[in-house]
């Protein structure tokens, strides 16, 4: 067929909705309207009454095949991108991660090569830096030029991938005359160690430390600084998952000043709250996520930052450990467990959910956060819209469906999920990439291997 035909849907973009029908040539939408008359012979024609049209989500902050704290992430490009398929993401942004005595545009050849040949959705990279030795801001302008234009760098973990302030500046400086952008990382790394020492002495090793190890007050001065060394350096920055009140009116208080600062939140930061760290034995290792979840009053804050555009992408932080192999490295000890969860199946079903039909955003605001804000923040233009000349990547959702979430059925490469046993409003039937049907039903049905790697332009 040359072309895809969507009739009788109800297209949603950033800016309102309406009845329409979506056509699709050559992997683009070529025209949205009143099409269902259009003498196209060749056009396979789907009938989608009564469903959403939704632009596929793009998701700009993963770690997939990601070497850290000891293990790599579960999921390699294969599943991870299936799980984020059949979960309406048509595209993602991943960390490339330099190890210790990498060089950078090595470490970023190593992450394409795990993805070439493997993603079945399309995809970017970011670099992070953490090692900052004599000569590494010399390659960022050809890792930029490669298409790379955004980079990351981590205010914790002193000893691993930390890097101190000065070597912050000089990221955030030289990548701002690049027209690149940072991402960071915002806690007080070396606050956390000596918090976490004291605990571990006075034998508090279980995985619910994690929380009290990283209060609040570690996100916001972090916030707080980094900002300041944004100003100093001249550069834009973004904050990777902000989890606090105080973080979101940091931001705020720098945006009024129209200073470039940015940030996100991240499904779970949203919809889940520390209770969790109480769990008995070693369940809590579940949701050792950096930073930890908060209660509500800070959740509460985090809606707010959404709906005032405070924040402005929500992401899943996709950083899945396998129970198991979380006990394995971190039983004895929470500073070993390592810290991150899966997410890039359910951030989309999650967010339309416990965002849209909870009453807390619009329909339209969903979109924008979940696809249009990330894909404009992180130069893809042909990205997160349903609009004439886009790529027509499009999520069929029934608004009269449900999803059931439980690790037994899920798609990421996990013994587990934060979500088990919810049943949310809303089911994604069908989603396409490039005009492809890649998803149904939750199965992935599309070709092994057929992302291709995004080259994103600079701000």
């Amino acid at each position: 067929m040359s072309h895809l035909l969507l009739t009788g849907g109800r297209v949603v973009t950033s800016s309102g909705t309406s009845d329409a029908d979506v056509l699709v040539r050559g992997g683009r939408i070529e025209a949205i309207g009143r099409l269902g008359d259009l003498p196209i012979a060749e056009a396979e024609r789907v009938d989608v009454t009564g469903r959403l049209l939704l632009p596929g989500g793009v998701d700009v902050h993963t770690h997939i095949d990601s070497p850290m704290m000891g293990t790599t992430t579960s999921d390699d490009f294969e599943t991870g991108t299936r799980a984020a398929a059949c979960g309406g993401t048509t595209t993602l942004v991943d960390f490339a991660m330099q190890l210790p005595g990498q060089s950078l545009t090595n470490a970023l050849a190593g992450h394409h090569a795990k993805a070439e040949g493997k993603a079945v959705v399309d995809y970017g990279f970011h670099m992070c830096v953490t090692d900052l030795y004599e000569g590494a801001t010399g390659e960022f302008a050809e890792i930029v030029q490669s298409g790379v234009s955004s980079f990351k760098v981590f205010m914790a973990y002193r000893g691993s991938i930390m890097l101190h302030d000065g070597d912050l500046f000089e990221v955030l400086r030289t990548s701002g005359g690049l027209g690149g952008q940072v991402c960071v990382h915002a806690e007080s790394g070396d606050v956390i160690d000596r918090l976490s020492a004291d605990l571990v002495a006075a034998g508090r090793t279980g995985p619910g430390s994690h929380e009290i190890s990283r209060p609040p007050s570690t996100e916001i001065e972090a916030v707080e600084r980094a900002i300041k060394i944004a100003r100093m350096a001249d550069s834009p920055l973004y904050f990777v998952h902000l989890s606090t009140e105080g973080a979101v009116e940091a931001v705020a208080e720098a945006r009024s000043k129209e200073w470039a600062i940015a940030g996100e939140t991240c499904t779970h930061y949203l919809t889940l709250d520390r209770s969790l760290y109480d769990a008995p034995g070693f369940e809590a290792a579940k949701v050792v996520l950096t930073p930890p979840l908060r209660t509500q009053e800070h959740r509460d804050a985090l809606w707010r930052g959404l709906r005032a555009g405070t924040l402005g992408v929500v992401s899943s932080d996709h950083c899945p450990f396998c129970l198991e192999e979380k006990r394995r490295l971190g039983s004895a000890d929470f500073r070993a467990i390592p810290n991150g969860g899966p997410g890039v199946e359910h951030r989309f079903i999650v967010m339309y959910a416990e965002g849209v039909r909870a009453g807390r955003i619009s329909l339209e605001k969903f979109v924008d956060l979940v696809a249009g804000a990330p894909a404009r923040q992180f130069g893809l233009p042909s990205k997160g819209a349903i609009t004439t000349g886009a790529d027509a990547d499009i999520v069929v959702l029934d608004p009269e469906g449900t999803t059931t979430i439980t690790a037994e059925t899920q798609n990421q490469r996990m013994d587990y999920t934060p979500y088990e046993g919810w049943t949310l409003p809303g089911a994604i039937e069908s989603v396409y990439s490039r005009g492809e049907l890649i998803a149904r039903d939750g199965r992935y049905v599309g070709v092994a291997g057929r992302g291709r790697f995004l080259a994103r332009t600079t701000q």
